[in-house]
């Protein structure tokens, strides 16, 4: 039926939207449309409609922006189970807008209208990672913000940090020489890290059971390459990460063995003739 189309419906609402109201509704003849949005989450709905009526909607869900945290505008100082975020504003705008929650489906939106840029969030819970969005707005009545605010800030924050609940996952040895070993790694999911990552502690044991000193990374390496150890040996390699709690369990041991000649060495056996 595309070719009885008459044009296009789209509905652009914010999340959350506590103020209740209907979303904005845009009429289109074209397939495209072009908005200027905050950081907040976004729903749009999008349908067709021709004399008969309107179709099913399609629903897309504005992706995240940059995780990045845009520094020094926000901070956040935590009070038992409430956090004290506070902002410097660069103008006066009539209010600002709190966004606060572990994702999309779990935001809450706040309204602040006092002149002094700081605002009491509560309900935390420890070991969740919570996104804190605060936006400028010229528009403070209970409508919606889609066309008047403007993202200020974006951080991240944890009530209370633990230690990861597991160690990298995918861990391989590569690149086996007789002295040493290239050792990879995924990173350790966000959901798992219950803090923010550090970092990871790497370190081996050898076939007599004498353990390394362990290596510390920072948290954005996923590789590591051992050295200075002996050919013809069996080890064994694990790796933790650690937040500022502390340092979680470490993977399982992962052995590997080095080989008794490197790989461009050759065995030469020279053969010396004698003539009576």
């Amino acid at each position: 039926q595309s070719e009885n189309i008459l044009g296009y419906y789209v509905n652009v609402e914010r999340i959350p939207n506590n103020c209740r109201d209907s979303p904005d509704r845009i009429f289109l003849k074209d397939r495209k449309v072009l908005l200027n949005l905050s950081m907040a989450y976004y729903r749009v709905n999008i349908s067709a409609y021709n004399k008969a009526g309107e179709s099913p909607q399609a629903i897309y869900i504005v992706p995240d922006f940059s995780a990045t945290d845009l520094p020094g505008q926000i901070h956040v100082k935590h009070q038992g189970t409430n956090a004290v975020v506070s902002w410097t504003p660069e103008y006066n705008p009539k209010c600002f807008v709190v966004d606060w929650g572990t994702d999309k489906e779990d935001m809450r939106m706040k309204i602040v209208t006092t002149a002094i840029g700081n605002f009491t969030l509560d309900n935390f819970q420890p070991y969740k990672l919570y996104k804190i969005m605060v936006h400028a707005s010229d528009v403070c009545q209970c409508e919606n913000f889609t066309r008047h605010e403007k993202t200020y800030g974006v951080t991240h924050f944890y009530s209370v940090e633990g230690v990861p609940r597991e160690g990298p996952a995918n861990v391989t040895v590569l690149n086996i020489t007789k002295r040493s070993a290239l050792v990879k790694w995924t990173e350790i999911p966000a959901e798992d890290c219950l803090g923010f990552l550090q970092g990871y502690r790497i370190s081996y044991t050898d076939s007599s059971r004498k353990k390394s000193l362990p290596v510390t990374l920072n948290s954005s390496t996923t590789s590591y390459r051992l050295t200075g150890l002996k050919e013809k040996n069996i080890y064994r390699v694990q790796i933790s990460g650690f937040t500022n709690a502390g340092e979680g369990p470490p993977t399982l041991s992962q052995p590997f063995s080095t080989p008794k000649y490197g790989t461009v060495e050759i065995l030469c056996i020279c053969v010396t003739q004698h003539q009576s």
